[in-house]
């Protein structure tokens, strides 16, 4: 029989924090990360700290960075999403537990993005939520992206405007992140935080983040969606005034100042009810139940579990 591991039990969903209440990011490189109980147990050339695992919503873990096994236990039980950050930033990928076992979310985003209408009604939402003076309803998906692009368009030159910085044009190569101007790497760098945080409420809130209704065919297409929603105010002016400052680690910088946007400006929160809005997620229809399995019938509603339906049957 193998050896009972020590440290704590496995925390039940009810006993963690929310996505809402969470920090929003943490980003490591060359460190090992092990584990202390309820804690995260970062060392590195400096010293070792602890960090609470469940006041994370996400690790963004850069190169050179270790983690045990007993690390990513404690991780995957407190619903923590990983992002696993290439050089400089611009690579990533990510994995989490949902911090729910109910399956309504998921269910009516797929209901949504395979039907032409709802996909569709689903992505004027998005749009509307970037133009909420002007009435949306009636445009097409083409007239929708020529408003948006010359929206972000506009808000490009004003900010390189404001900063006297040279700007012509978004230029992102995932494979030369040192080729691109100081504003583009400041850009790359905010964007890879801002998906990162968005796959972890995506995952928080137990939806698929390949299920996109503006962008579509990529393993997180819905993250896209949800951070284009928020680029415009919060990572590109803080792109271009730290371009301005012409720092030596541009992506360190602008991670730092990104995370501490987050938080001002309590994105996390913001997340989890725009992500509802969009899907329609009314009232709580299991009460506030974490853990509910039902029964599928083709006849009826869904039937409740753990019942022997054939018992009177000979």
């Amino acid at each position: 029989m193998a050896e009972e591991l020590p440290g704590i039990e496995r925390p039940g969903l009810q006993a963690l924090p929310q996505i809402g209440d969470r920090m929003t990011f943490l980003y490591l490189e060359h460190c090992q990360l092990n584990r202390e109980d309820g804690a995260i147990l970062i060392r590195d050339a400096r010293g070792t700290a602890a960090v609470p695992a469940a006041g994370i919503s996400v690790l963004l873990l850069g190169p050179g960075t270790n983690v045990t096994h007993r690390a990513m236990e404690l991780i995957g039980d407190t619903g923590v999403s990983v992002v696993w950050v290439g050089e400089h930033g611009v690579r990533y990928y990510a994995g989490g537990r949902p911090l729910t076992h109910r399956s309504r979310l998921l269910l009516r985003q797929a209901e949504l993005v395979s039907n032409q209408r709802g996909h569709l009604a689903v992505a004027r939402k998005m749009y509307e939520m970037r133009f909420p003076e002007e009435d949306v309803s009636a445009m097409t998906m083409q007239q929708l992206r020529g408003k948006e692009g010359s929206r972000v368009r506009k808000i490009y030159r004003q900010a390189a405007k404001r900063w006297n910085i040279p700007w012509s044009g978004r230029e992102f190569d995932p494979d030369d992140y040192q080729g691109g101007s100081k504003v583009n790497q400041a850009l790359s760098a905010g964007n890879a935080c801002l998906y990162g945080l968005a796959l972890a409420v995506i995952a928080a809130l137990g939806c698929s983040p390949g299920l996109g209704f503006v962008h579509v065919g990529h393993e997180s297409s819905f993250a896209y969606d949800i951070a284009d929603l928020y680029k415009a105010e919060l990572v590109i002016p803080l792109a271009f005034e730290i371009a301005a400052q012409d720092p030596e680690d541009v992506g360190a910088m602008m991670r730092r100042r990104v995370r501490d946007a987050m938080a001002a400006g309590r994105l996390l929160e913001r997340m989890v009810r725009d992500i509802r809005s969009l899907l329609s997620d009314d009232a709580d229809e299991d009460g506030g139940k974490q853990d509910v399995v039902y029964l599928w019938d083709e006849r009826t509603e869904p039937l409740a579990s753990s019942v022997s339906y054939g018992k009177d049957e000979p």
